[in-house]
């Protein structure tokens, strides 16, 4: 197998583990909760976003990491950690904006993914120390999404 395909493989593998654990264990649960607090613990995932910093770090990363990739992905997920700890607080405050902002963050953080995911297989990137990431954190990531949305839309509904 090649780098790409073992990479590929692990980030099928842990999409599809994380949606068995969504589906049938947290969904039902959070299911018969309102919505700010069944939002509440999916995004406080999304708070630790931050991690992705590491991806300016070149002693974790190494120093051929390709700026291209780098920066986008790093300030993507600073910016949505931000955008989920603001709407946590929307949504424990019960402010006004809160549901926008849960919506807000929950597109620009599957953009940043879905962008950072395109870009690395496009630039053939090395992530070094920091492949955890995007096979084991990302797909949980993509799933809480996914999970986010089902839950705004069934509630605007």
């Amino acid at each position: 197998m090649t780098t790409f395909q073992i990479f590929g493989l692990q980030f099928l593998l842990s999409l599809i583990a994380y949606s068995l654990i969504a589906g049938w264990y947290v969904a039902p649960r959070l299911a018969t909760l309102p919505l700010g607090a069944a939002l509440t613990p999916l995004l406080f995932l999304h708070a630790f976003r931050h991690v992705g910093l590491v991806f300016l770090v070149p002693t974790v990363v190494g120093p051929a990491l390709p700026a291209a990739f780098a920066v986008p992905a790093a300030y993507g997920d600073l910016l949505t950690a931000v955008l989920a700890l603001l709407a946590i607080l929307g949504l424990r405050g019960e402010w006004r904006p809160a549901r926008m902002l849960v919506w807000t963050f929950s597109v620009v953080g599957t953009v940043d993914l879905l962008n950072a995911l395109y870009r690395g297989a496009r630039l053939g990137v090395e992530l070094g120390a920091a492949y955890y990431i995007p096979t084991f954190a990302v797909p949980a990531l993509l799933v809480t999404h996914a999970m986010i949305f089902v839950r705004l839309v069934k509630r605007a509904g």
